[in-house]
């Protein structure tokens, strides 16, 4: 064998033991490198949602406090019971302000309410709030209320009785009492004096709406967090979840 012959198969071997210790070392710890950057990969994405939740979760924690009194609020509007004695008592300051007499209030609707007053912005309004009502699964109650007044008193009492909860911007609402929908308006002329103020009888059959047999205002929830939620502890990361309510200005 020459001397390159030698040289050649010297070549040959080196090259055939770096093949060797590629295919048994070099490759296998590649695989593996290829294999721990999927896992960590994964990881900083599955650390990227867990941070992302926490902040969701701290927000929400941030906001139950306003969210549980918004929900309480709204009880005025649409309490867990009839409450009648409320309703009175609302119907007669608001009668009060507008110097118009209470008379009474009968559970149930009047035979007949032809002849309405209300203008058709305020019916518009109450067939509006009468179909967000129904599909929010509230219980109507029928009412019928009777007041005495002037025309533009009785009017203006009428306005007020539908904006007791009224829209106060994107997804709010202002409540100041009941929930109610008049749904017609019946006025009769009162005998009176020579020279005295016309005024008039007002029989008003309306909807006052409560919660649905069995369901709660706020579903359990207290004010230190949602039904079944784990009270939380000086410095701890977890957070209740603020449930879906609508945003009530009192």
């Amino acid at each position: 064998m020459t001397g390159r012959d030698r040289i050649v198969l010297m070549v040959i071997v080196v090259v055939a033991v770096i093949a060797g210790g590629w295919m048994l070392i070099v490759s296998p710890k590649r695989d593996e490198a290829q294999k721990v950057e999927a896992k960590v990969s994964a990881a900083q994405s599955e650390l990227s949602s867990a941070e992302s939740s926490v902040a969701d979760a701290r927000a929400a924690q941030s906001q139950y406090a306003t969210s549980y009194a918004a929900v309480v609020n709204m009880g005025k509007a649409v309490p867990a019971s009839q409450e009648v004695a409320s309703l009175v008592y609302q119907l007669e300051e608001a009668s009060n302000l507008r110097d118009v007499e209470f008379n009474s209030i009968v559970a149930g609707a009047a035979g007949s309410s032809s002849s309405s007053s209300s203008s058709s912005s305020s019916s518009g309004s109450s067939s509006t709030t009468a179909a967000a009502a129904a599909t929010a699964g509230f219980t109507e109650m029928p009412f019928t209320f009777v007041f005495s007044g002037g025309f533009f008193s009785l009017e203006r009492l009428f306005r007020q009785l539908t904006a007791f909860t009224t829209h106060a911007g994107p997804r709010g609402l202002r409540v100041s009492g009941r929930l109610l929908t008049i749904q017609g308006v019946k006025l009769v002329p009162e005998a009176s004096a020579p020279g005295k103020p016309l005024r008039l009888t007002g029989t008003v059959t309306a909807a006052a709406y409560v919660l649905p047999a069995g369901q709660t205002l706020t579903g359990g929830a207290t004010p230190g967090g949602p039904a079944g939620a784990t009270p939380s502890t000086g410095g701890s990361s977890s957070a209740p979840t603020t449930p879906a309510v609508a945003r009530v200005t009192p």
